[in-house]
């Protein structure tokens, strides 16, 4: 019977969690043994020890401080004891035959380094997994449409080659399931991301070391889309500014210096302009609550590049490898 590790990390998201577990407790699997990890990314807020006094069976270890979803997952990847690791997020569910066969389509295919699976929404509705990395060209979102609609016939041949799988570049790190020795060769999660991209940045450094990143297609995962990051406007646009950093994030980390710095500067104009505009027009029309998250967002981020200019860095001031 192989063993797997299932690494969750949470913030604050104590009810999609619970159903999270839940499904994960009513797995009876003669074919392999599950060790759970619930990393808690310091939610503060007295549900910790209710939840590790609840499903005592699972490993709960509380982190020092909220320091990003990469530093929580290589935090329960330090504590797994098995060859394997299946990162999820808390706001999914699993059953036991889809389980059981992502997994043994993992052990049947070594040339495959990094595996996903489908993922439904509330709504039965499947996730894009037609995700391509980020280049010079597609980095933003107009010139990234135009590309995918000239190219459309080649990128879907390239991704649905296959009966039994996808092979998009990169997968969401909401269901990733990764060996240990892949895992150790990436050397895990990319630290410098505080949320968002660093599942980008992960499936690259596989991708550089020869690995392929597959999408199973005869397993299903139930993922609710949403969850903690938008709670209310301040949490919104906080999460949504993350998305603007973790961009810069992985231009620093995966671009040479001179397509960065153009990429850089093409990114703070862009925002800076867009967002001073929904900023001017949030003050007349301030009853409209998506132009205020605007509002907060321009502010957040002008902050963020007065970080950048006084430590010479673009790493996240949230990241816990960020220097001060």
């Amino acid at each position: 019977m192989n063993k797997l590790s299932i690494i969750i990390v949470n913030y604050k998201g104590w009810n999609a969690l619970e159903e999270c577990l839940d499904s994960l407790e009513h797995i009876r699997s003669e074919k392999l043994s599950l060790e759970v990890i619930v990393v808690d990314n310091c939610s503060n807020d007295g549900k910790f020890e209710i939840f590790q006094a609840k499903h005592s069976n699972f490993n709960f270890i509380l982190n020092s401080g909220n320091y990003g979803f990469a530093n929580g997952c290589n935090l329960g990847a330090v504590n797994a004891t098995s060859d394997y690791y299946l990162f999820l997020n808390p706001d999914t569910k699993v059953n036991q035959v889809d389980l059981e066969n992502y997994f043994q389509s993992y052990l049947n295919h070594p040339e495959i380094a990094l595996l996903s699976c489908l993922q439904i929404d509330e709504q039965g509705k499947y996730y894009k997994q037609q995700n391509l990395f980020p280049t010079f060209v597609t980095f933003f979102g107009i010139p990234r449409a135009i590309y995918k609609k000239l190219f459309k016939a080649k990128i879907h041949s390239t991704i649905n080659n296959n009966d039994e799988f996808l092979y998009p570049d990169w997968v969401t790190g909401a269901v990733i399931l990764i060996s240990k020795s892949w895992f150790d060769k990436v050397q895990g999660w990319n630290e410098d991301f505080w949320m968002y991209m660093e599942d980008v940045d992960l499936c690259k450094r596989v991708f550089d070391n020869g690995g392929k990143v597959a999408v199973l297609k005869s397993a299903i995962i139930f993922h609710k889309h949403g969850g903690a990051s938008r709670i209310n406007v301040t949490t919104k646009a906080l999460t949504k500014t993350e998305v603007l950093i973790s961009k810069h994030v992985y231009i620093s980390n995966n671009f040479t210096k001179i397509t960065g710095f153009f990429l850089h500067i093409r990114l703070i104009f862009g925002v800076i302009l867009e967002k001073l505009l929904l900023t001017l027009l949030s003050l007349p029309l301030f009853f409209i609550k998506k132009l205020q998250v605007n509002r907060l967002i321009f502010k957040n981020y002008l902050t963020y590049l007065f970080s950048v200019i006084l430590n010479q860095s673009f790493i996240s001031p949230r990241s816990v490898n960020f220097k001060k």
